[in-house]
Formats: C-alpha cells, structure tokens, sequence
C-alpha cells in the first residue's frame, strides 16, 4: 500500500510517501480502507520532534491519528460485520497516512446515513473537542463569546456551536477569506487580529464589557491579549497553542478579576467520554446544527504541502489528506 512516513524528525520534507506490507488485522482489531485522513498542527509539531518527551513515536513511522473509510477485514475476536460499514475511528500511533490504517475494533465509531467519510474524518478531532469544549463552558444564551483561531477548523465548529445555543459570538480571524467565511456563518462582529487594535474592536462589540466566554484556540501573546478582554467574573479557555505555546495566563491575576481559566486538561478525554463525544459530533452534523468546513485537501503525495499550509497559517477550515 501507498503510505506516507516521517524518515526523521524535521521539516514537511521529510514526509515522504513509499510503499508498506499491507496491515494485517491481529485479535481486537480491523483494517480500515482509508477514504479521509484528518491533518491537525500538532502532527507537524511530532513531525518536528518538539513532543518526544510525551510521544513515544519516532522515524520512521506513519504520522495521523484519526481516519475514515470502509472496514476492510476484521480480526479474530471481531465481529464479521463490521467488514463493508462506513467507520470514523481514532487509530492511535498506528498511523493514518496510509491508503490502509490498522485500528482497535474497540474505537470504531459507525458514519451514519446522510454524512460522508470525508465530513466525518474533518469531524474526528475538531468535533469531539468543540462539544468538550462547549459542555465544560455552560455559557448562557445572549452571552458574549470570542473565539479566537475562528477560521481553523476547530473555530468555525465553536462559533456554530456558540449561535446554535443563542450566544453572541466575536470570531477572531487572521486575513479577509477567513472573515468572509465567518460572517456567512452568522458571527455578530469579526475581528482580524492581525491588524492593530484588534482588543479595541473586540471591546467596542461588546459594549465595552468584554466577552463573558473566550475559547482561545491560538495562545501566546495573542491568548493572552484576549484573557485580558475577559470580562470580569468571566470565563477563559486556553486550550489553544497554534502560536508556539498556551496563554500565559497568570492566576493571580485571573483570581482578582474572578475568571475562571480551563486548559488543555479539559480535552483530554478518557476514551469512553472520546467515542461518546465523536457520536454526539456526527449527530449534530447530520441534524445540520455543526457543519465542518473542509477548506482544502491533498493527495497522500502532497502531504508536505498540507503541513506546510498549515504551519503557514495558509488554511481555511479543515485540511484532509485523501490517499
């Protein structure tokens, strides 16, 4: 089969794609025809080798983590009619470049009717995280919400979370494609943070208050630019670290205006909870209530190209790789 491999930490260029053995299902688990693989940033972050003090991966091996596709064949223990059903599925460091991914019978999620592999694969990781998110939140409708990292993947699913639940939402964004897009979705203000004095019309939008809700889904200077908009007695999500690291958010200073800070501990789900969110995701994406936007996809040839889009910050939406 036709897979792509990191052969040593460093740049997209070390993502090359050759040829593997065929996986083979052992007991417990199933082999997958791969139709979506989801791309996220921290897989260039692994790729880097910046994680390798909590990733056990090294080169070479097959980057992704989350797939969707047919179940091809099923292992002893499996139950024979999985082979043929349409499946999202987190298959851990098994690796999901690849036309075929191995993964545990276990977290086999099934597609329902009405949503594609490709909607579905962008939903794998960005899904189950928004709904997370949003679950820890308990925002109140006619709440002031900032997004911020609004026209990622993730954003765009918290901003249409944010208006399903009738709160008011600022997205954040950086370049006009991405505001377009955002105003289409329904967003109240937009905001290019790119631009000086972005917190100004964040505040002004607000009614000089400032957000009562803030997921930060970019962290460092810019987070933190937008823990202080916080209003008082607010909240603020520093789950986000696409700028380099979290929000350095200090929690004397969160204790004296009453903030409450969550971080990434607060998406880092038991696999139970995981499979139980991802199912809530599909769900609402067939009930039309969250609708991943798929802004660009690769061949498994140009995986290099994905990552470098991304770490570019050229992207829209969600990235896929379609072997």
């Amino acid at each position: 089969m036709r897979a792509v491999q990191v052969t040593r930490f460093g740049g997209p260029e070390v993502l090359v794609t050759a040829q593997l053995p065929d996986p083979v299902a052992g007991p417990g688990e199933v082999v997958v025809g791969v139709e979506a693989a989801d791309v996220i940033l921290f897989e260039a972050r692994i790729r880097e080798g910046l994680a390798q003090d909590f990733m056990p991966v090294r080169p070479p091996y097959v980057p992704g983590g989350a797939v969707a596709g047919r179940v091809l064949s099923v292992g002893e223990g499996v139950e024979p009619g999985w082979i043929g059903r349409s499946v999202a599925v987190h298959v851990g460091d098994r690796g999901g470049y690849a036309e075929r991914a191995l993964a545990p019978a276990a977290a086999l999620i099934p597609v329902p009717d009405g949503l594609g592999p490709r909607e579905a694969a962008a939903l794998l990781h960005d899904g189950t995280t928004a709904l997370g998110l949003a679950d820890a939140a308990r925002t109140q409708p006619g709440e002031w919400v900032l997004v911020t990292g609004a026209g990622g993947g993730l954003g765009i699913l918290m901003v249409q979370l944010a208006l399903a639940a009738g709160e008011r939402v600022v997205a954040a964004a950086r370049g006009q494609q991405k505001l377009d897009l955002l105003r289409e979705l329904g967003a109240h203000a937009v905001v290019d943070y790119s631009l000086p004095g972005w917190e100004e019309r964040v505040r002004g939008a607000t009614g000089g208050a400032g957000p009562d809700m803030v997921y930060d889904g970019v962290g460092g200077e810019l987070g933190l630019a937008a823990f202080e908009l916080t209003a008082r007695g607010g909240q603020f999500s520093a789950h986000g670290a696409a700028a380099g690291g979290f929000a350095p958010v200090d929690p004397e200073e969160a204790r004296r205006r009453e903030v409450t800070v969550r971080g990434i501990e607060q998406v880092q789900f038991a696999p139970d909870v995981a499979r139980r969110l991802l199912k809530r995701a599909l769900s609402e994406a067939v009930a039309g209530r969250i609708r991943p936007v798929i802004g660009q996809t690769f061949p498994l040839e140009r995986a290099a190209d994905a990552h470098r889009a991304m770490e570019a910050r050229d992207v829209v939406g969600k990235t896929l790789l379609l072997p």
